[in-house]
């Protein structure tokens, strides 16, 4: 006797509800439809459904994201980076305690005395007819910012090493649920023979039939849940063997929308707007943000971001303000819709050369007027550098480029070999934008504060006679 297993997953919805309804329709359907034949399903999340880039979740610090998990039916789900380093300790520790589907995570773990109640390294799943099915959850690594929030993430292959032995003993099939990127889970499927089925996320790669490596099949569904995606086991029960793996996806946009969904959307956007409604100040003319000009609220920001930070200079881009500040009461909720980002402050160590370099650098067209994707950047384009601490001159050429004179730091120029503490975005930390701050040995991030959590402060504390 042959039976199919269905698995249908979710990875990276980013808080973006768009098509949430669809994916609830889908879902919905099809669990009913492998129910009705009588076949073995379940519902999957592989992380980063929280973004506090949405008003929702920023509200509700993620339990709504939590609730309409809840409300479809999910059984398992593990963690992404932005449920864990985008939150205070003890949200993320509090944020699964009404789940009603297990989370498991094998490589996060609480530096404090307690776990929560709700983590698990691995569950086993049965199938109808007695199929014995293995499931361990890992998450990238991301300890520089875990550890500042009380948290460890353990090396994946580690952790995988630890456990793999257990399941294979315990388990007829091993399924692993990843939120460590494309390039991780393909060394871990040939790495590791045992593992029958990865689904993916972290790196938004889509795989629309799956990928196979050594024997493992790998899935993932993009981001956004532009795509849901299904895996398909069949075990035959008289060879005791798996004899197929498949994988798909299916386009979001192509499923009916689920009322009862765009209901609850409704009126959790309407919550979300009480719980933000709160005034923090009120001006008497409106405040202008210019992404290619320098601007007031742009220069007293980076001042306080210095501030904040005890640092010699400090410096950031105008985009990461993407709308005007409107006259009269300014409240929660028009911060975070003008400073979206799940952005951290940062202070890197540089010497006089490397912060010429980076000025240099962040002058050009290239980089201002970069439509930056990623790296907790939720803006149009990267915009005009701002300084504090340090005072720029420049030049235009012919060609309207603009160019460094000189930099003055203190009233003197700039020391090649004298050595700074500079605070920025978080950002910039990562990848290639400016390598300068990306290579330096001494990085430190300031959590949980987000840089509008600093927006709010300047408003309040500078732009009051406004």
């Amino acid at each position: 006797m042959q039976e199919k297993l269905y698995f249908y997953y979710t990875n990276d919805l980013h808080s973006n509800f768009d098509n949430w309804p669809q994916v609830a329709g889908f879902l919905k359907g099809a669990r009913e439809k492998r129910l009705a034949e009588n076949n073995s399903c379940w519902l999957v999340d592989i992380g980063d459904h929280v973004d506090r880039v949405h008003p929702i979740a920023e509200a509700f610090m993620g339990k709504a994201n939590v609730q309409l998990m809840n409300d479809l039916g999910y059984d398992l789900a593990t963690i992404g980076n932005n449920e864990g380093i985008t939150m205070a300790h003890e949200d993320l520790h509090q944020l699964y305690d009404e789940a009603r589907f297990q989370v498991v995570c094998a490589n996060l773990h609480s530096m404090t005395n307690t776990e929560p109640d709700w983590l698990q390294s691995t569950v086993h799943l049965h199938s109808n007819n007695g199929v014995k099915i293995g499931v361990i959850g890992l998450t990238t690594p991301f300890n520089a910012f875990y550890e500042l929030l009380g948290w460890h993430i353990t090396a994946p292959f580690h952790t995988l090493e630890k456990h793999i032995s257990y399941l294979s003993e315990s388990a007829d099939i091993i399924i692993l649920m990843s939120h460590l990127g494309l390039t991780e889970d393909q060394e871990i499927a040939r790495r590791f023979d045992d593992i029958d089925v990865i689904i993916g996320g972290h790196t938004h790669h889509l795989l629309r039939s799956g990928e196979e490596v050594n024997n493992t099949i790998m899935t993932a569904a993009g981001k956004h849940c532009a795509y849901a995606g299904e895996v398909v086991l069949t075990w035959d029960h008289e060879q005791k063997k798996l004899v197929d793996k498949e994988a798909s996806v299916y386009d979001m946009n192509a499923q009916a929308s689920d009322l009862n969904t765009e209901q609850t959307l409704k009126d959790l956007a309407k919550k979300a707007d009480d719980m933000l409604g709160q005034s923090i100040i009120e001006l008497n003319e409106p405040i202008d943000i210019k992404w290619f000009k320098h601007t007031e609220i742009m220069q007293k920001l980076t001042e306080t971001l210095q501030e904040w930070t005890d640092t010699d200079v400090a410096m950031l881009n105008a985009g990461i303000l993407l709308d005007q500040i409107p006259a009269g009461q300014v409240t929660h909720k028009d911060i975070h819709r003008i400073c979206p980002h799940p952005i951290n402050p940062c202070v890197v160590e540089i010497d006089g050369d490397e912060l010429t370099e980076i000025v240099r650098a962040s002058l050009t067209k290239d980089f201002t007027e970069l439509k930056l994707n990623g790296f907790g950047f939720r803006g149009e384009v990267l915009g005009k550098m701002i300084y504090a601490g340090i005072d720029v001159k420049t030049f235009l050429r012919e060609d309207g480029s603009e160019y460094v004179d000189a930099i003055y730091f203190n009233g003197r120029p700039l020391e090649p070999d004298q050595s700074f503490k500079l605070a920025t975005a978080d950002t910039f930390t990562f990848g290639r934008l400016l390598p300068e701050i990306a290579k330096s040995e001494m990085k430190h991030y300031f959590v949980p504060e987000f840089l509008r959590d600093l927006l709010a402060y300047t408003l309040q504390n500078k732009m009051a006679d406004h």
